[in-house]
């Protein structure tokens, strides 16, 4: 058997994006998010969520905090994919996380991110230059949203569906962290994920396009209750 690989073939440039950027959005791709549940496995462990209704109405509210908290992070740094942009936006986000928790796995994610991005979107040579000059600098942490905005820009989405990826990615991971929970089937995992989609959509609607200094906490139970998570005696994520 014979395997074209397309080396004596030109495609379009925008053509070979849309890989990247589905790849991106992968779950196979190792950014570290599945090690998270977004302070789910807390809210169990302290009987906030213990069935699929209150599952749907946690994931509601983590939709609705990420909008409001992150996505102003996600679209300045997509709208200006720039080093300077970058680090200015992380000072900002890690001076305005008071959960300690979830600072913590913001920035793991994002570091994680990076470090793939910037070896696997080798295309895209400004992620790996951005990376080696900042690793030595010890004033930028990392966090996850800014990084997912940078790379988001830096692979040509436009900004609309940077935000919109942005929601998507935190719907699967809490989802699928519930699904570990046995908080849910694999099934039924998929039919909620539908079902809150169109409520994701709003909620993108409500919070897209908005700059740092509009980005507030509008759940600031779920921030308290991931801050507990710290001192769960069993736990099976690190947040």
């Amino acid at each position: 058997m014979q395997i074209n690989e397309g080396h004596n073939k030109t495609y379009p440039a925008d053509a070979l994006l849309h890989w990247s950027q589905w790849q991106l959005l992968d779950s196979l791709l190792p950014t570290g998010g599945f090690a998270h549940s977004f302070g789910l496995e807390a809210a169990v462990q302290c009987h906030l969520v213990s069935n699929p209704d209150e599952l749907k109405t946690f994931i509601i509210h983590v939709l609705e905090n990420t909008g409001s908290l992150f996505l102003p992070f996600v679209y300045s740094a997509s709208v200006s994919p720039k080093m300077e942009t970058w680090h200015n936006l992380d000072k900002i986000l890690d001076a305005t996380l008071t959960n300690e928790v979830g600072r913590k796995a913001s920035t793991s994610q994002g570091s994680a991110l990076m470090r793939v991005a910037s070896a696997v979107f080798s295309e895209i040579p400004s992620l790996k230059t951005m990376r080696d000059a900042t690793l030595g600098s010890g004033t930028v942490s990392f966090h996850h949203a800014p990084i997912f905005g940078l790379i988001c820009g830096a692979l040509g989405f436009d900004i609309t569906t940077s935000q919109r990826a942005y929601m998507f990615i935190t719907m699967r991971d809490v989802i699928s962290a519930a699904t570990r929970l046995n908080l849910i089937g694999p099934l039924g995992a998929a039919l909620l994920q539908h079902q809150v989609a169109p409520i994701a959509e709003v909620t993108l609607e409500k919070w897209m396009n908005r700059g740092v200094e509009d980005a507030c906490q509008t759940a600031p139970l779920l921030d308290t209750v991931q801050g507990c998570h710290g001192y769960l005696f069993s736990r099976l994520f690190s947040s």
